[in-house]
């Protein structure tokens, strides 16, 4: 299958090992990866802080950059949940109908990394070994958007050497939430304390996430307790042989 790579903003300018993950790991499984050199912000931050109209042109561009590939794949819930959930819907209110039925028919064929492996390609077992223990963060736009469920947790169980522990809490927030960490920043440090106390009580080397945003958020908090639990991503591990 040949599938287009949405890498995301936040991977392209300070994770890319995400994205370079992503492509080792599909590759592997044997499928042509295309990285789409003209893409750029699909509009989310613009949408979730009012902007709307801002974020047409972008939605515009996400169309033309992807709608000529069959399966979109990123290693975000978040970016793939606004594409799916939120471009259609602010095409409509902009009172552009077209471009709203290209959003939904795009939207459609843009996958979460673990959403795209358990069920679209039907694995679980991607023959990963990763000798670490680790516990999952299922974060808010994957959990409540695109309700992956246990999709990444699967993913996990079948990586050989991994000994995986439940987070405590795991439903709750991390406190990030884009912008919400910088305009409501007291509160988001209170749910990061709680999400951090329930990252180290399971003893882990590694906390996981489908979301580089997030996992820099707990990644920033576990830096200044100065403890050795670090952050990595879902996809660096299923690419790890």
């Amino acid at each position: 299958m040949r599938v287009a790579l949405f890498v995301t903003c936040l991977a392209d300018a300070m994770f890319p090992q995400v994205g370079k993950a992503t492509v080792t790991l599909l590759e592997r499984l044997g499928h042509e990866v295309v990285f789409p050199d003209a893409q750029t912000c699909c509009g989310q931050m613009h949408i979730n802080t009012g902007y709307q109209k801002a974020a047409i042109k972008l939605i515009e561009h996400q169309m033309r950059t992807f709608e000529q590939y069959d399966a979109i794949v990123a290693p975000s819930g978040s970016c793939v949940g606004s594409v799916r959930h939120q471009h259609a819907a602010v095409a409509a209110r902009a009172g552009k109908a077209q471009l709203a039925a290209r959003a939904h028919d795009v939207g459609a064929r843009t996958y979460e990394l673990s959403e795209f492996l358990v069920d679209v390609l039907g694995v679980t077992d991607v023959g990963a070994s990763y000798p670490h223990r680790v516990t999952y963060h299922p974060t808010c736009h994957s959990l409540r958007m695109l309700r992956v469920g246990e999709k990444p947790l699967r993913l996990l169980r079948e990586v050989r050497g991994l000994d995986l522990v439940e987070l405590p809490e795991a439903h709750q927030c991390c406190g990030f939430g884009g912008t919400f960490a910088l305009k409501n920043a007291d509160t988001s440090a209170a749910m990061l304390t709680d999400k951090l106390r329930n990252v180290l009580a399971t003893d882990a080397d590694v906390v996981s996430a489908g979301d580089s945003s997030c996992l820099m958020h707990i990644g920033g908090g576990l830096s200044r307790l100065r403890v050795e639990t670090r952050p990595v991503h879902l996809a660096e591990i299923l690419a790890s042989a």
